[in-house]
């Protein structure tokens, strides 16, 4: 599978843009604020439906226009597969393949697998536990649409029970039957998707490390570890033993919506303890696994994009992942760059086909 061409009107930087693409590497040059990233962006958004950088979908649209498109013919199974993705301030974006409108964008996942690998990755170790999750269930709903659906189900039911609870406190009245219904059906799929997060994740640890040790010779040890409540007691117990908190906080403080990924090395906190490069590594060799477990599940290569990656690492470890593309370990390649020479210079001992698109 791999991308044809695209192309972009009034998104982000650009009034319009088309591009050709090679089937091995293409890559994006020049200098800061041109609009790379933004390309990289417009083919994540036909995979997901939505921007890996700016959750406000109207914010994509081009300063002082009214809309934006994005339409991306891919070849996938010997077919051709045109996906669009438009929206229109005002309106709900609209996603189509093959001219035909997605009634759930949930639908579309997984049909282009994609990673990318970004600077902005970094928000995976600094900020809350909610993003290291929302990239946990990124990587398993990619491979399974039942446990997406599982998963929206369960984030409808956890509003509802908390607009009770909110209920509750303003009225001064407690209804236990009908918290038991909430209850009873979190505890349902909650424990579907505690244990499909847990058998990924024993899955992917090994995938993980070996990607590390490849990176950093084999010189530092790092952990990831899933936390989660369900570990020690089903979801059920836990609701019933926090119903008095959760009056009081007015919202549902238990459950898979609070689990965790703990990003370790040697044990330790890496946001605390890792040094810079220490985070990079550990942050790429999480998308490197994620990439390989996408493979190997699917059966296909995903689309994999580069943005900025040769940024702040140095060049033993840069080598470490261009011996992985020489190795064919990957399909095809989007990537941004500052310096036209050294990109050049590193995809050129590919010896793969490539493109160069100065911006």
């Amino acid at each position: 599978m791999y991308l044809k061409k695209i192309s972009l009107f009034n998104y982000k930087n650009f009034s319009e843009a088309n591009f050709d693409f090679d089937t091995k590497i293409n890559c994006f040059v020049g200098k800061n604020g041109v609009g790379k990233t933004n390309v990289l962006d417009a083919i994540y958004h036909l995979s997901y439906g939505k921007s890996y950088f700016n959750p406000l979908a109207v914010q994509n649209i081009k300063h002082g226009e009214e809309f934006f498109v994005i339409d991306g013919e891919f070849e996938k199974s010997e077919r051709v597969e045109q996906i669009v993705c438009s929206l229109k301030k005002g309106q709900k974006k609209i996603l189509k393949r093959n001219s035909k409108q997605y009634e759930k964008f949930s639908d579309h996942i997984g049909f282009i697998p994609l990673v990318i690998i970004s600077p902005a990755d970094r928000d995976l170790i600094v900020e809350g536990s909610e993003t290291r999750r929302k990239f946990m269930d990124s990587v398993i709903s990619q491979l399974d649409s039942n446990y997406l659906q599982q998963l929206i189900q369960y984030q409808k039911i956890i509003s509802q029970r908390n607009a009770l609870l909110k209920y509750f406190a303003l009225n001064h009245v407690f209804e236990t039957d009908t918290l038991n219904i909430y209850n009873e059906q979190l505890n349902s799929l909650g424990q579907s998707i505690f244990e499909k997060r847990k058998s990924f994740i024993a899955d992917f640890i090994p995938i993980f490390n070996k990607h590390h040790q490849t990176i950093t010779d084999s010189k530092e040890t790092v952990q990831l570890v899933y936390e989660s409540n369900l570990h020690e007691k089903d979801l059920l117990t836990l609701l019933q033993e926090n119903i008095n908190k959760d009056r009081i906080l007015h919202y549902t403080s238990v459950g898979i919506h609070k689990d965790d990924l703990s990003f370790e090395i040697d044990h330790y906190s890496i946001k605390k303890f890792g040094s810079q490069g220490q985070q990079k590594s550990f942050l790429i060799a999480l998308k490197l696994a994620q990439f390989e477990f996408v493979k190997k599940q699917s059966g296909e290569n995903p689309i994999l994009l580069f943005d900025d990656i040769f940024d702040k690492l140095d060049e033993s470890r840069v080598e470490k992942i261009v011996e992985m593309v020489n190795n064919e370990t990957f399909g095809q390649l989007f990537i941004s760059d500052t310096h036209p020479e050294r990109t050049e210079a590193i995809i050129k001992s590919t010896h793969q086909s490539y493109k160069m698109f100065n911006l």
